[in-house]
């Protein structure tokens, strides 16, 4: 059966009747420089409330790393009228659900409530703006909070200082070269007044992008979003300082020791351009391509066929100034890692020298076509797209106009992105490895 519904969802990708819904929006700018977007849906009585605030770990400083994720977890710790505890105790006793996440380059927070709790939904985050509570207390319960998710996540988690490594050796200039969690040694040092001069930087009106999302009335929202977020004075403008890195003509080479895992993994790394520009796009399109599924060349031919690897992937880490793409793979049995390695560079090789096949091309525009429709079918997924175009790329139309980028790329873009990317004179190798007593 479930085969049978795949095959049918292939098909009707094939044919071309799989499309998406236009995402209507409609945005505008408050006095104070917040940038506000409404989005209507009454498929459900639900609605979003988000801020996006323009600040991640690429704005801190080399000797205090990690406060752009450390203010995802303070600013749910109270504000002048939210008493200290009490955030999550209103949110699900108006029968609602809340979170928040930090990349390098934005932290988002949102809420979702029933459709008759949009009132409520931006008093919360208008007092998360205007009337934090950033005190010692804080300060030291959510420091305890940040250190133990660490080490959950990161210290114990196999293969968990992966991407920090292959980051922390890939850029020399750039912020993007240190963890977006941080180091605990920084925030300890970081005295209380740095954590509200970080707040009174980053977290103002000029700074952020307000989406509402699901079932309201618009003449309503705007009132509310007047009312509460109008008088929240604007910020000094931001500077921002450009990181510029020299480009990497020699092999980078690096061994990090892991005490968690028992196999070994080797990676290869290459640093890509932005996010915003169309090569980044071919890249997405290169990794699917390469290790999306069982049927993608890497793994058909590595792990299915060969049976050299337990796996082997690879993928575009897209951002806002630089990316990376990383391919990986863990070795099965005797076989080395420069095996795997060297199976890899054959492929790729290939890509630089044949154009694909029209069946593979067309194969991935499926793919992509189906990732698009799938990024808009929640309408909390729509709430975060539109703030991220908005904020990251400049362009929230993007949200309906992407795909056609994707759409409108071809054989030729795809094997010359390859030649001018992923050489191997540019990138970095790293072997990923188990402490001494754990190879057996």
């Amino acid at each position: 059966m479930k085969n049978t519904i795949m095959a049918l969802g292939s098909a009707l990708l094939l044919s071309g009747t799989v499309t998406a819904q236009k995402v209507a929006f409609e945005e505008f700018d408050l006095d104070n420089g917040m940038h506000v977007i409404l989005h209507n849906d009454n498929s459900a009585p639900v609605v979003i409330t988000s801020v996006m605030y323009h600040v991640g770990a690429k704005d801190e400083q080399p000797d205090r790393t990690g406060f752009a994720h450390f203010f995802e977890h303070l600013l749910f710790e109270g504000t002048k009228n939210i008493q200290r505890g009490e955030w999550f105790k209103i949110v699900t006793s108006n029968g609602g659900t809340n979170n928040a996440n930090t990349s390098d380059d934005r932290t988002y927070y949102f809420e979702v409530f029933p459709s008759n709790n949009l009132e409520l939904g931006l008093w919360m985050e208008s007092e998360r703006l205007m009337h934090p509570v950033i005190n010692q207390i804080g300060v030291d319960t959510q420091n305890e909070v940040v250190k133990e998710e660490k080490r959950l996540r990161v210290d114990n988690q196999p293969y968990g200082n992966l991407l920090a490594e292959v980051k922390k050796n890939m850029f020399k200039k750039h912020p993007y070269r240190w963890a977006t969690i941080g180091s605990m040694d920084h925030l300890d040092a970081a005295k209380l007044e740095e954590f509200q001069a970080f707040n009174k930087k980053y977290y103002v009106p000029n700074n952020a992008v307000l989406v509402i999302a699901g079932q309201f009335d618009n003449a309503q929202a705007k009132e509310w979003i007047k009312k509460y977020f109008g008088p929240i004075p604007k910020g000094p403008a931001i500077t921002r300082q450009t990181f510029t890195e020299d480009p990497i003509t020699s092999t980078l080479k690096a061994t990090y020791t892991d005490p968690n895992i028992q196999v070994p993994m080797v990676v290869a790394a290459y640093r890509t351009p932005s996010m915003k520009t169309r090569d980044a796009r071919v890249l997405d399109m290169i990794s699917t391509y390469l290790t999306d599924g069982k049927s993608s060349k890497l793994y058909k031919k590595i792990v299915d066929e060969k049976k050299m690897a337990l796996q082997v992937g690879a993928f575009s880490f897209s951002q806002e100034d630089y990316g990376m793409y990383i391919i990986y793979g863990m070795p099965l049995g005797a076989t080395e890692t420069t095996a795997i390695l060297k199976e890899c560079d054959d492929e790729i090789v290939k890509l630089q020298t044949e154009l694909i096949s029209d069946k593979d091309l067309q194969k991935l525009k499926n793919k992509f076509e189906n990732q698009y429709v799938n990024s808009n079918a929640s309408v909390e997924g729509i709430a975060e797209n539109l703030a991220s175009y908005y904020l990251l790329y400049g362009d929230v139309n993007l949200i309906n106009t992407e795909i056609d980028i994707y759409r409108s790329i071809t054989r030729e873009e795809i094997r010359d992105v390859a030649k001018k990317y992923l050489n191997s004179n540019q990138r970095l190798l790293l072997d990923y490895v188990p402490s001494k007593d754990k190879q057996n």
